[in-house]
């Protein structure tokens, strides 16, 4: 298991959060809803202007019926710690929102991290098939192709 291995560095997750509720609307409504073992996830390419460049930002979202806010506190606290050790592996340039399931409070950590890691590889592979085929769309009939 060599992705667990991490240098002492602190690495912060607060400046990549999602934390407006108009942009977990918009991630909602350009994503398709897609489903792990422990969770479900979302993934949204980001409408960026040429002022701001896209970032790459993570949303976490428990809902209530996962428990106590206590219970729901230790679930995002505990995914909050597994993304910050592989923020190099979230897709530029893209919105991606977790949904855990009741099963991720009592797993092992190192389980919960190796199912995060999975995810942020799907969504990586998944980000760079939504960019090559969007590069790849059709030009309008009489543009020239440079």
């Amino acid at each position: 298991m060599n992705f667990l291995s991490r240098p002492a560095q602190r690495q912060s997750l607060a400046g990549s959060r999602l934390r407006k509720h108009a942009d977990y609307l918009r991630a909602y409504a350009a994503a398709r809803k897609r489903q792990s073992a422990s969770m479900s996830w979302f993934l949204a390419p980001q409408i960026s202007g040429p002022a701001v460049p896209p970032a790459t930002r993570v949303g976490l979202t428990v809902g209530k019926v996962l428990g106590k806010a206590t219970e729901r506190n230790r679930i995002k606290r505990r995914m909050r710690e597994a993304l910050r050790r592989h923020l190099n592996l979230l897709p530029e340039g893209f919105d991606l929102i977790f949904h855990p399931r009741r099963n991720v409070l009592t797993m092992e950590f190192l389980q919960l991290e190796a199912e995060i890691v999975r995810i942020l590889e799907q969504a990586g592979s998944e980000a760079s098939r939504i960019v090559n085929s969007s590069a790849a769309a059709p030009q309008a009939p009489g543009t020239p192709v440079p």
